[in-house]
């Protein structure tokens, strides 16, 4: 398969080199003659059927065309970033050779149970309902109580009767920072990772790396300070 496509791709390429050679009266007369067949087989044919070396072929040339003629082409702008969408996906999905064995979900009766047991015992943390839960005969992990708490919007104790998680982080927005990586795939599947922070407050992102290999020690280096606030 990928023999074909390189063979198709090279036989384009010499074709061009050989166009390159000819007079410029005898491609005019060609470019006339090709862009009337273009216009016939539009009439006729509503989605032409691409082989992989038309694609790398027309992906390379539009980049060379005027932008302004884009549109006008079989393939418009649009087309090719969604060709390159999905070479991206190809790239990074890898087969799956076993199948995926993961943790039970939980009883529902456990989780209705963890449930009430915060509701009506206020003060209580995960930890506390963790212990009632295996003094009753109920075998669960300590950190499935916190992800039933979390996943039923039951903040830990003794916040329950405060304000919410959200109100914490509204009200405090102004002090804090959010940070993520992001990446970017190239044209030759090259991903670069991108490390920045956001303002909560203001939603103002600041790029403070690019990278392609983000290791630890790169990460936890000296970073550039913020820009401060003032007034």
């Amino acid at each position: 398969m990928i023999l074909s496509v390189v063979y198709a791709v090279a036989q384009r390429l010499f074709g061009l080199v050989v166009l390159c050679g000819r007079g410029e009266a005898s491609k005019d007369v060609e470019l006339l003659v090709l862009r009337h067949e273009v216009a016939v087989l539009r009439r006729q044919v509503t989605r032409p059927l691409l082989q992989p070396a038309d694609r790398v072929v027309l992906a390379a040339l539009t980049r060379l065309l005027p932008r302004r003629l884009w549109h006008t082409r079989i393939v418009t702008p649009g087309t090719l970033l969604r060709w390159h969408r999905i070479l991206v996906a190809r790239h990074w999905t890898y087969p799956r050779r076993t199948p995926r064995i993961g943790r039970p979900p939980t009883a529902a009766v456990i989780r209705e149970l963890v449930c009430r047991l915060a509701r009506e015992n206020p003060t209580w943390g995960y930890r506390r309902i963790h212990g009632e839960l295996i003094g009753l005969g109920h075998a669960v992990r300590s950190s499935t109580v916190w992800n039933l708490l979390r996943a039923a919007g039951l903040d830990p104790a003794p916040r329950r009767d405060g304000p919410t998680w959200r109100e914490f982080c509204s009200a405090q927005a102004k002090t804090m920072l959010a940070c993520d990586f992001t990446h970017v795939d190239t044209v030759l599947l090259r991903r670069i990772y991108l490390f920045f922070v956001i303002e909560l407050d203001t939603r103002r992102v600041h790029l403070l790396g690019v990278t392609c290999h983000p290791r630890g020690d790169w990460v936890t280096q000296g970073r550039p300070e913020l820009p401060r606030r003032t007034g």
